[in-house]
């Protein structure tokens, strides 16, 4: 008789086949931590990808040059639906795996190619740390350079 089956029946046992007296038996299988499944939303791991991109040096922006002017109208109106964090990531989540898109805006005078293997090992490092996903690629599009004299996008507030 299982451990299940005995407490259905209404047995007052403790002990079961397989456990010494003394023992409380093992009940559900596993440590506890491993009991039941954990999944984690696209939107977790662009903020993650977001934030972790931001922090490296030499990345001016998230985005293109449009979704950064419609970001920053949405960002001001109340219930937008995108955050700022996650403009220019896009992420496909798995059970164990992800894979993430970025598109950034690079700084004048810095060399791309290490700002994106920067960029990769950075997002990596967090959205792994953080979430247990195995990321298995990061892909990123250089949409554009900041140039010293150049004004940022962002449009004119209505109101002053």
């Amino acid at each position: 008789m299982s451990d299940m089956e005995s407490h259905r029946s209404g047995s007052d046992t403790s002990e079961t086949s397989g456990t010494a007296k003394g023992q409380t038996p093992r009940r559900g299988g596993g440590a506890p931590g491993t009991r039941g499944r954990t999944t984690i939303a696209d939107g977790v791991v662009e903020k993650i990808t977001g934030m972790a991109a931001r922090d490296v040096a030499g990345v001016h922006a998230m985005g293109s040059g449009m979704s950064r002017t419609f970001g920053a109208v949405r960002d001001r109106v109340p219930g937008g639906t995108k955050s700022g964090v996650t403009r220019g990531v896009k992420a496909e989540v798995g059970e164990k795996q992800t894979a993430l898109d970025l598109e950034i805006v690079v700084e004048y005078g810095v060399s791309i190619e290490d700002v994106a293997r920067d960029v990769r090992e950075n997002v990596v490092a967090a959205v792994e740390r953080m979430t247990g996903l195995e990321v298995v690629e990061v892909n990123i599009a250089v949409s554009d350079v900041k140039l010293p004299d150049e004004e940022d996008e962002e449009p004119e507030p209505r109101i002053r």
